[in-house]
């Protein structure tokens, strides 16, 4: 095809309804107001400093390795270079009001969910026959066969069956209710009695269970997670054609390329 073909502003937002996209575009829009608002009504404050650490990540996180490479990238996306200091703001914003409202409730959550995060060390056998699944489950239990013979004899797929029926650590929530019940009840290293769910008759063998531990990795999911809850709460209770103002920036950023580093730099005015 000879001629260059263009696209609209009109186009591209007739093709996000076309889409189906427009009710997750104004959940984002409302998300951003929320999160601005209440950020500066409670006086959340951004220094330059969080500022370009949070660029070096979001570069690092698209693997933009150097200015060129960060240009066409800005390009590909349609974004400003004010465009992406906003976006920058919105990400440092949006954890420091997660911190402010959230960072001492994460160990009281915990506390009171621990057993939602223990964990399982597994491997398991789906068999379509419950009854061969007693039979197998005897047999474990006499001596006359192990769980890796079982395993290789029956485990259809063929990397799983390399694995030994190794599924992993999971947990809990990762099981069914009924698989989760006995598998969290087993004293390891024990091969729990055959389960039946829809898909089939399951024969586990509990390696280990993992007692939760809160670390820094739980405590920014829980951290997290209490965020999102408390977002849908909010949106839940504003229209898709709210009228509230978006929060103007309490600082103009300025962002120039390094080439020497091929590093942001922000110079902030006030």
């Amino acid at each position: 095809m000879s001629d260059m073909l263009t696209v609209s502003q009109d186009e591209i937002i007739k093709q996000i309804k076309l889409s189906c996209q427009i009710p997750s575009v104004v959940e984002g829009i409302i998300t951003r107001k929320i999160v601005s608002q209440m950020a500066e009504e409670v006086g959340i404050k951004v220094e330059p400093e969080e500022l370009q650490q949070a660029a070096d990540s979001l570069r690092l996180m698209n693997n933009l390795t150097s200015a060129d490479v960060t240009w066409s990238w800005l390009q590909k996306h349609s974004l400003s270079l004010d465009e992406f200091e906003e976006l920058v703001y919105f990400t440092v914003i949006s954890s420091k009001l997660a911190q402010y409202l959230f960072v001492d409730k994460v160990e009281p959550f915990f506390v009171e969910h621990q057993i939602d995060y223990a964990q399982v060390v597994m491997y398991e056998v789906v068999l379509d026959d419950f009854d061969l699944a007693m039979e197998l489950f005897y047999a474990l239990g006499e001596g006359e066969m192990s769980f890796h013979e079982i395993t290789h004899q029956y485990i259809q797929d063929t990397e799983l069956r390399r694995k030994g029926g190794y599924r992993g650590i999971l947990n809990r929530a990762d099981l069914k209710p009924e698989i989760s019940a006995a598998v969290f009840a087993a004293t390891p290293p024990q091969v729990v009695k055959p389960i039946l769910t829809s898909i089939g008759a399951h024969l586990i063998l509990v390696e280990e269970l993992i007692e939760p531990q809160l670390d820094e990795i739980l405590r920014l999911k829980i951290l997290s997670n209490l965020f999102s809850e408390w977002l849908v709460n909010r949106q839940n209770e504003v229209s898709a054609f709210s009228s509230t103002s978006y929060p103007r920036m309490d600082k103009r950023l300025r962002l120039s390329f390094q080439n020497d580093t091929e590093q942001f730099k922000y110079s902030a005015t006030f």
